[in-house]
């Protein structure tokens, strides 16, 4: 499942590249239909609401895109804004800071109003640091709650990370520890700092046993974003999404769709898809073996929020039980997107066109019809803006 490049001295393997790169689809075997998921409690998106800066991001309607794909509907949750932040990855953040440190204080504080007071209410519990591992935007996010709390932050990042990425983590007053390793050694570096301090406090989006909780409450986080999706979908009138596609890196934002669309009482559950990259899918092997699969690297996918070989255990029970298929895609198509999304009024890192890049490559596979209502996440908005910049001339 790694990334292949053609050996000029060898006749056949620009065919075997070839169909590396060609994309994966699979029918998720291990589909549960009467599966329900708990859904996320109510506290998590009344937490988001008394942050600063709070507001919905938008839904768009893609009327062009959806003409170009003979589909009724597309729409795009738009996460390029999102409290102050590129990426929808400060709804997990905030709230598994949360939660994590009102059990570390032994209670929930009381009725703060400001950051500051938030702050003063968590400072009997320093000295604190905070660590985690990122491929950009969740490192950046958790220096930038642990900022808003006053407690430190160590963010490691893999040595592939593009600087811009890396340089806007230590704009937020975070120490960057760049691991000479994949995402997933940074991963193991994160755990072993934390593990080896325990005034260090890991605030992790992905977990290696089912049992940690830091991880549930991040998913617990994310799906504010789709509640929010099913207010505007139900204030223009709309029903909700038939198809809805999901970035899959550890599987942590996927988790929140699966809590969302498969808790018990929703009217019409749509048809789950997690789009990977063809070098990291290991949400779409692991559905194939029917237990955790880890890819190992390299993984170079210019999506490389989704540069993960191992899935999350957190979530990884409610995705096979809860997701009707998982695609692999791989990068020729991503500057097309970045560009197409950027025509329709929607600023996307690569990250963020992964489900329209799916839809482009899989139609049939998908089962697209003139009547589908299909909606997509664009996860991040300008978190590299040199790779933005590249790609829009790419796709010129």
């Amino acid at each position: 499942m790694t990334r292949q490049v053609a050996d000029p001295q060898d006749p056949d393997s620009a065919d075997r590249t070839a169909a590396v790169q060609r994309p994966l689809h699979l029918e998720n075997p291990r589909r549960q239909p009467g599966f329900r998921a708990p859904a996320a409690p109510p506290a998590a998106r009344a937490f988001h609401e008394r942050l600063p800066l709070y507001q919905r991001t938008r839904l768009a309607r893609l009327d062009d895109l959806a003409g170009e794909l003979g589909v009724g509907r597309l729409w795009v949750k738009d996460e390029s804004s999102r409290l102050g932040l590129p990426a929808f990855k400060v709804l997990g953040v905030s709230w598994a800071m949360y939660r994590a440190l009102s059990e570390r204080l032994g209670t929930e504080p009381g009725e703060w109003r400001t950051l500051d007071e938030l702050r003063a209410a968590f400072a009997p519990l320093q000295p604190l640091t905070v660590t985690a591992a990122t491929d950009g935007n969740h490192g950046r996010a958790l220096a930038r709650v642990a900022r808003w709390l006053g407690v430190p932050a160590v963010i490691h990042v893999p040595r592939q990370v593009p600087p811009e990425r890396a340089a806007a983590i230590r704009s937020e007053g975070a120490t960057v520890v760049v691991v000479d390793g994949t995402y997933d050694d940074a991963v193991d570096a994160a755990f072993a700092a934390a593990a080896a301090d325990d005034r260090t406090l890991l605030v992790s989006d992905t977990a290696a046993t089912e049992d940690e909780v830091v991880p549930r409450w991040i998913v617990e986080g994310y799906s504010t974003l789709f509640a929010e999706a099913d207010e505007q979908l139900a204030e223009l009138g709309e029903p909700g999404p038939e198809l809805v596609l999901v970035q899959i890196g550890v599987g942590a934002l996927a988790g929140a769709a699966a809590i969302h669309y498969r808790r018990a009482g929703l009217a019409v559950a749509p048809r789950l898809v997690g789009v990977e990259p063809l070098s990291a899918a290991c949400l779409l092997e692991s559905a194939r073996d029917g237990a955790r699969h880890v890819v190992p690297g390299p993984h170079t996918s210019a999506m490389d929020c989704l540069n993960a070989g191992a899935p999350s255990m957190a979530t990884l029970a409610d995705l096979l039980a809860g997701f009707d298929a998982f695609v692999a895609v791989g990068d020729a198509l991503v500057p097309g997107a970045i560009q197409a999304l950027a025509r329709a009024g929607v600023v996307s890192g690569a990250t963020g066109v992964a489900g329209l890049v799916a839809l482009r490559e899989l139609r049939d596979e998908l089962g697209l019809t003139e009547r589908t209502s299909v909606l997509i996440v664009n996860s991040e908005g300008v978190a590299d803006p040199s790779g933005y910049a590249a790609a829009l001339l790419a796709a010129g």
